[in-house]
């Protein structure tokens, strides 16, 4: 998305509030216009939305962030996914009824050469009231979920990851999925390595189907597991597969994921009536209400024999 951009440094005397800084304007001996501000030193920058011409938006970064995580914050698939969001159709700034007026960067997590988590703080206004909406945003953008279904002599099987989950303090059992790398948008290609990558298994794009293209379009076709604190949007998509016991068996316990990056994953697979019981994983659950309504519509191709 074009964002008109204009790139300023502030320098400062004191610590302050970065969002509520009084700014002094100077005009230099080349002619160009800087901001000066009575507060710590500290980045700036500022973007005008092409949906809000007339409200310039400052960004900032919060003690601890440095210029290049600053810069690559703004500069980031994570961050721009974001401002596009903000003006789509059901957009936050789509009707005109709220106000982004800053958002403080406060947080880069580096996967390698590029931003895997980004965290920073919107102030986001409702015009008529005046209020803040909440807006502290954890991002990390789009990924892809997989539900793996497998036929053996009559009964139907799913293939589940077994992996140590951090955040959670907990195992859990979950679908086999990923974040997508870049902006490049190759959701199927991002799932089918994954799920190679994860369970093994070699999927052809052909026989994959995308369960959330059959929300409506209002939704954006995704799934999102947690909008009160972050941005990540999943698309879902189901394959189905005809198989001998003996794959279920070799599946059954496989240690897989990618070592080097700290991926311990263990395969599970359990029968396809259990499954909405046998996880708390919000990707089963949103696959399971998916492919029932699908099924129930009439909406799935044929399974190839």
């Amino acid at each position: 998305m074009a964002v008109t951009v204009l790139r300023t440094i502030s320098t400062s005397l004191q610590v302050l509030n970065p969002f509520h800084a009084p700014n002094l304007l100077s005009k230099n001996k080349k002619g160009f216009f800087c901001k000066m501000s009575t507060e710590s030193p500290s980045l700036t920058h500022s973007i005008t939305l092409p949906s809000k011409q007339s409200e310039p938006v400052q960004i900032l970064a919060a003690p601890g962030v440095s210029s290049s995580e600053f810069w690559s914050a703004i500069d980031s698939s994570l961050f721009k996914h974001w401002l596009h969001n903000l003006q789509t159709e059901n957009g936050i700034l789509a009707n005109g009824k709220m106000t982004l007026n800053h958002i403080l960067i406060q947080g880069v997590d580096m996967f390698g050469k590029r931003i895997g988590f980004l965290k920073f703080k919107a102030e986001i206004f409702d015009k008529e009231t005046g209020n803040k909406v909440p807006g502290i945003v954890f991002a990390r953008g789009p990924a892809v979920a997989m539900l793996i279904l497998l036929e053996s002599e009559g009964e139907i099987y799913v293939v589940l990851t077994e992996q140590a989950r951090v955040p959670v303090g907990r195992i859990i059992l979950e679908l086999p999925a990923g974040m997508l790398d870049d902006d490049k948008g190759d959701i199927v290609g991002t799932a089918v390595r994954e799920v190679e990558e994860e369970t093994g298994i070699k999927l052809n794009v052909e026989d994959m189907v995308d369960l959330t293209a059959f929300l409506d379009s209002s939704t954006g076709r995704t799934v999102f597991p947690s909008p009160g604190g972050c941005d990540e949007d999943i698309s879902i998509f189901l394959c189905r597969k005809h198989v001998d016991k003996e794959v279920i068996m070799h599946l059954q316990g496989k240690e897989t994921g990618l070592r080097e990056h700290g991926e311990l994953i263990k395969v599970r697979v359990v029968p396809y009536k259990n499954l909405w019981r046998a996880t708390a994983d919000c990707k089963v659950l949103a696959a399971v209400a998916l492919l029932e309504m699908a099924k129930k519509e009439g909406l799935l191709p044929s399974l190839a024999t």
